[in-house]
């Protein structure tokens, strides 16, 4: 299960890129009761979500000409410079060639071969995320593609990860978990399939909820969108895909039996 004691390829950061920041603090403070801290004036409008005073995820400016509002998931790497000659080897592309964050860490941003975006954070002072999969934080990530064991292999070169299939409704599913330790316990997300036509090939971030309709009702109040209404999901919960005001895509998901 995703927590916080981050070893090699776990998830360890999240952050939203947008064009309108102040909105889309308003708009998941208003959705998850997060609230946004600026990370100073000298971090470019960049700043934290946080639950409780414990970071859960970040949100800054776009960047990149012609970028979509989006959020990108980050994997810790021991070695930034090396995993960005490996996502090379690998048939992806450098996005952002490695650089330090006022030394808190090490961050490269990435796409795969099929055109994901990610990234990864070598930790300094800032060891990633300080809350996870507890209701209102993240609590897995899913990456769709048209060719999962494709994108399965490059991502094992990057971080060794492990899968396991599941048979899902209608697909197959990988299980995902990190390359050492005991394998279910070391699980943080998962690949599937693209689900039609115009879906792009992305990581989704899901947030553990204490109510999936409630939460798909408060993104509608507040100017965002349902992509796939709450539903059932045998042995896994219940699950809504949605969407902010500027079109990021997450997902919610009342795990079912709860997990804590």
């Amino acid at each position: 299960m995703l927590g916080t004691d981050f070893r090699t390829g776990s998830p360890d950061w999240i952050d939203l890129g947008s064009h309108d920041t102040d909105a889309a603090a308003a708009f998941y403070g208003a959705v998850f009761g997060w609230q946004f801290v600026s990370a100073g004036p000298d971090a470019g409008g960049y700043g934290f979500f946080q639950k409780d005073g414990k970071t859960v995820g970040a949100l800054g400016p776009l960047s990149e000409e012609g970028a979509a509002s989006a959020w990108t998931t980050y994997f810790q790497s021991d070695d930034v410079q090396a995993t960005a000659r490996d996502v090379a080897a690998g048939g992806g592309a450098v996005r952002a060639e490695p650089m330090d964050v006022m030394g808190e860490g090490w961050m490269g941003q990435f796409t795969d071969p099929q055109g994901a975006q990610f990234a990864v954070w070598q930790p300094a002072k800032t060891k990633g995320l300080e809350k996870a999969s507890e209701d209102n934080t993240l609590v897995w990530v899913e990456l769709h593609v048209a060719d999962p064991e494709a994108a399965i292999r490059f991502y094992q070169g990057l971080f060794g990860w492990r899968f396991q299939e599941m048979q899902a409704p209608g697909m197959t599913y990988r299980v995902l978990s990190i390359k050492d330790g005991d394998q279910q316990e070391g699980s943080f997300g998962g690949v599937a399939p693209l689900r039609g036509e115009g879906e792009e090939p992305r990581w989704v971030p899901y947030f553990a909820v204490a109510d999936a309709d409630v939460i798909a009702t408060k993104v509608q109040e507040n100017g965002g969108s349902v992509l796939m209404p709450a539903s059932d999901v045998p042995d896994v919960g219940r699950i809504a895909w949605l969407a902010d005001p500027g079109q990021a895509v997450f997902a919610v998901l009342k795990p079912n039996p709860r997990q804590e």
